[in-house]
């Protein structure tokens, strides 16, 4: 308790600090009237009409890569008007007729494309918003921006666009419904932030009308500018969207030697607008066949790996539920509902969702809430009882930017099979402080959960905190982490419990002037560490501290390095490091080892670019040699071929074994159309004996309405002897064919 006093007493100070901050000046300085339209706008990328000739300009961006300090190369002009419906956003973005994109796919990646975006924060909390971008050949991205610069594009919603494309430059008309986006109306004055962004890949420069500091990103929301309505917004209106759904499936198990299963299945989501800023998500019978596939990495680690959430109903609001505790200590990870390992395959198996519903958004601009609650079925196979998830969320505003929020997760089964494992409630409740100052240079949170269960042990909680400074020359970071033995989040991520915890560290960063900058954006040196200490064991278990850094190019390649980066290792139980099955390490030993990283990323700009990571030295009581690699080609305008390999080279001394994990996989993305996209992935993984095989077809025939055809196979990759019996490479494990349609109805 002595570190998480600590804790509570720096963010004390940062708080005190926090609140004498001044409004960031871009909020005053930079200012944009958005006018009624007297006329109809037609989205056709021409802007003739008369509104837009009349409109107020936003223009002179400032860079914000490769430097901050003077105005963006590229000229930018931007207008906005708005009627009972829509925000219209125009935007001229002087460019020669020679473009770099990743494809024609929605939701291209951050800085994979040219690109003009727009953030939107109408409640101007700085933390919390709405991003619209598109690329020159009207590619669409949404997403939303959580945490003051984080950014989710997983979210989907209704927009349009347009754009026309000229000798000399592009031209952009954006309209976004008012029912797409969440904010209070209020009589008087109304002002939004906002911040225009402009990515030139072909110039290799990044700007924004409001200017932003060169080591933050785009969808930074604390350097935004002010939105000025002319007269309020109009009101919303009744919003209630339908999703349903039809899908057909067939699913063949190889492994278990079942017949061939077919499947019909209807259900569907609905989105109310409670209030223009609360949203209401209700799911029936839910399917999430159309989500792209996790992929296959390589665990050397004696703990479960983490992946994110991509399913479309958790995602609107979803830092409100997620964000809680750190990155190895969250209370609530949502893809443990309806989701759950097979201890026979080893692959996560869909455990049916009946149904959900969901209240999530802002209560007025202080107050945020969020309340879930999920009904799952019965899986007599898996011995999954039926199951209900709940959680409130609510967020208390204070400061310019940080908030107070509390938790509670609950889950409860019922009607357990007969032989399933012991299964009981668990519930974690907790309180937290979230640090963002007014300048975005502080951030951090301190938290305390506690988690309630029949047996109601000793220890069942967790106290931590972390604080981070950042500065374009300096910057640190450190948390402090106590995990009780006897803590347990059935619905959360805590991969390790009973250790108290402290990692931190430095980043210095150089930026040349002269002959020099033409080449080399900066050098970095950011040396760390990792502590755990194991309270039941009353010892240390892990500590690792290395010298990281490298250089960052003005082509935006990058060369990076870890120098006799030292790993300590207790084993508290037997373990085998070379992962495959051998005579493993005792319990109660420890190793100490050293080993040195290098890595390089090319120009991502050029057609083909690529990037390698290498691991050498020592390993537990052995040597490993380790390879990353992915080599990608893009055809553009229409996607990327890419290849990824991941090779570990494990050396141990005898009578343990030595390894050769390899993961290797082609990569395919093509987009047709804007409207028409195939992915495919394969991948071999001798960890885990398997060879599996992904392709889906998307076709947008209308905004936010798909058909996707999914098809998957997982066979087994060598020859293996089970029970006496030869299974042959590439012998199927298992097989599945699925149809989707999905249509937004607005009701």
């Amino acid at each position: 308790m002595k570190a998480f006093l600590t804790t509570i007493f720096i963010f004390s100070i940062c708080s005190i600090l926090t609140f004498a901050q001044n409004i960031g000046v871009n909020e005053n300085q930079y200012k944009l009237t958005v006018r009624k339209a007297k006329h109809k706008i037609i989205l056709d990328g021409k802007l003739d009409e008369e509104d837009w000739l009349n409109a107020d300009v936003a223009k002179d961006f400032w860079q914000f890569f490769p430097f901050d300090s003077s105005r963006a190369v590229g000229k930018t002009e931007v207008r906005t008007v708005f009627d009972e419906h829509f925000l219209y956003i125009a935007a001229v973005c002087y460019q020669p007729n020679k473009y770099i994109v990743t494809s024609l796919k929605r939701d291209f990646a951050r800085g994979s494309s040219d690109v003009f975006g727009i953030n939107l924060d109408p409640f101007k909390d700085k933390l919390n918003g709405f991003n619209f971008a598109i690329s020159p050949y009207n590619v669409q991205r949404e997403g939303l921006i959580f945490n003051g610069q984080d950014l989710n594009t997983d979210w989907d919603n209704k927009w349009y666009s347009n754009v026309t494309n000229l000798e000399d430059r592009w031209i952009v008309e954006m309209a976004i419904p008012f029912k797409t986006l969440r904010y209070k109306r209020t009589e008087g004055q109304n002002t939004w932030m906002i911040n225009f962004v402009r990515n030139d890949l072909v110039k290799n420069e990044a700007g924004a009308w409001a200017p932003i500091p060169r080591i933050f990103p785009g969808a930074a929301l604390a350097f935004s500018g002010t939105l000025v309505w002319e007269e309020p917004p109009p009101h919303q209106g009744a919003n209630v969207s339908l999703i349903p759904y039809l899908l057909a499936a067939s699913n063949t198990d190889y492994q278990n030697n079942e017949p061939t299963k077919t499947d019909l299945n209807v259900g569907f989501d609905a989105k109310v607008a409670v209030t223009p800023s609360m949203n209401l998500d209700l799911t029936v019978n839910p399917d999430f066949a159309q989500v792209e596939v996790d992929r296959q990495v390589t665990n050397l680690s004696r703990f479960e790996l983490f992946f994110p959430e991509r399913r479309q109903f958790f995602l609107e609001n979803s830092d409100l539920f997620g964000s809680f505790g750190l990155n190895n200590s969250n209370p609530f990870f949502s893809r443990r509902i309806g989701l759950v390992r097979n201890p026979k395959t080893g692959f996560n198996e869909k455990i049916p969702i009946l149904a959900g519903a969901r209240l999530s958004g802002r209560l007025n601009k202080n107050w945020r809430l969020g309340l879930l609650a999920m009904q799952t079925g019965r899986n007599e196979e898996l011995s999954q009882a039926a199951t209900n998830y709940a959680m409130i969320a609510i967020q208390r505003r204070i400061f310019s930017r940080s908030n107070l929020a509390f938790v509670f997760v609950n889950k409860e089964p019922f009607n357990k099979p007969q032989d399933s494992l012991k299964q009981s409630f668990n519930r974690v409740v907790g309180l937290e402080y979230n640090l963002a100052s007014a300048d975005n240079r502080w951030t951090g949170k301190a938290f305390y959960h506690r988690s309630l269960n029949p047996e109601n042990l000793a220890n069942q909680y967790i106290a931590a905190g972390r604080i981070a400074y950042s500065k374009p020359t300096f910057g640190f970071s450190n948390r402090l982490e106590n995990i009780g033995e006897n803590y347990s989040a059935d619905v959360g991520y805590v991969p390790r419990r009973g250790t108290l915890r402290s990692a931190g560290d430095l980043t210095f960063t150089y930026y040349p002037t002269g002959k020099a900058a033409k080449i080399v954006n900066n050098y970095f040196i950011n040396p760390d560490y990792d502590f755990i200490y194991g309270v039941p064991q009353g010892r240390v278990l892990d500590w690792d501290a290395g010298l990281f850094g490298g250089i960052q190019f003005q082509n935006s390649a990058q060369l990076s390095f870890a120098l006799m980066r030292t790993d300590y290792t207790y084993l508290f139980a037997p373990f085998d490091p070379s992962n495959t099955g051998g005579q493993q390490l005792p319990a109660n030993t420890s190793y100490l080892y050293t080993s040195n990283r290098i890595g390089f990323s090319s120009n991502s700009r050029k057609a083909v670019f690529f990037n390698l990571q290498s691991r050498f030295g020592k390993y537990f009581n052995g040597q490993i040699f380790a390879l990353q690699a992915a080599i990608n080609y893009r055809l553009q305008p229409y996607g990327i071929f890419a290849l990824d390999f991941n090779y570990n080279a494990i050396r141990l001394p005898s009578p343990y074994s030595n390894s050769d994990l390899l993961l290797i996989g082609p990569r395919i993305e093509l987009s047709f159309s804007n409207s028409l996209f195939f992915t495919t992935i394969m991948q071999y993984n001798n960890q885990v004996n398997n060879v599996n095989l992904n392709m889906r077809l998307q076709w947008r025939f209308k905004p936010a309405s798909d058909l996707f055809i999914v098809y998957t196979d997982n066979y087994y990759a060598t020859e293996t002897r089970e029970n006496g019996d030869i299974i042959r490479a590439f012998q199927p494990k298992n097989r599945a064919l699925v149809f989707k349609l999905t249509y937004w109805l607005n009701m």
